[in-house]
């Protein structure tokens, strides 16, 4: 599988096609803003309709991922469900589904603006989690260094197309929403380059990981 090798704080870090982040040295995966149950909640609410497979193409975007790099660890950095009642609703077979995916695995649920809180679907809740030298959260902190975390969903352009992408500089990282139909912000919104150092770096996920500067 290839994917962008990037020497972090001291760390190499795996960024994968899929938005993934794999850091091999402790056998760990980190996935941000999953939003399952997204179409469900959209259908609810009256809005506009996604297909309805989505919460299932992410559940084997992830299950690959799981089975290419062999994490024993992951994190979801939050917004892992798309709110409190998609949360409640998820079918019976995505559930047994995240079971399995979680049996053996050491799980971690960051704590999301759209997270519904602790569930009854196991693992370890937290509002962050440091693992030296990474702080791992939902919501990037302005003065924060060795940071990982997502909520943004970053986007880049390249040769007219749109991309879901990393960010990364000398003090953090922004990863990509790895939930499919999640939409995302453009890389040179305000949001972004207010957080994100003039040399940072966009890492463009799908099927070639590319590296390009910023937009500004």
């Amino acid at each position: 599988m290839m994917h962008h090798a990037l020497f972090f704080h001291g760390e190499t870090l795996h960024l994968m096609p899929s938005g993934a982040l794999h850091w091999p040295a402790r056998k760990l995966l980190a996935v941000s803003d999953l939003h399952l149950g997204k179409s469900e909640r959209l259908a609810r609410r009256g809005g506009s309709l996604l297909p309805p497979y989505e919460t299932q193409a992410t559940l084997e975007k992830l299950d690959r991922d799981l089975e290419a790099t062999k994490a024993q660890s992951i994190i979801c950095l939050g917004d892992s469900f798309d709110d409190l009642a998609a949360a409640e609703a998820i079918d019976e077979s995505i559930r047994l589904w995240l079971t399995r995916l979680m049996a053996g695995r050491d799980w971690t649920w960051i704590t999301g603006n759209h997270d519904p809180g602790p569930i009854e679907i196991g693992g370890t809740h937290r509002a962050e989690l440091k693992l030296q030298p990474f702080t791992f959260r939902h919501i990037a902190e302005a003065p924060e260094r060795a940071e990982i975390s997502g909520h943004y969903h970053p986007k880049a352009r390249l040769a007219g197309q749109s991309r879901p992408c990393f960010l990364a500089d000398a003090a953090r990282m922004i990863l990509p929403a790895y939930g499919v139909y999640t939409g995302g912000l453009p890389a040179h919104d305000k949001a972004l380059t207010t957080l994100m150092a003039a040399d940072a770096l966009a890492i463009l996920t799908g099927p070639r990981v590319l590296a390009i500067p910023v937009p500004r």
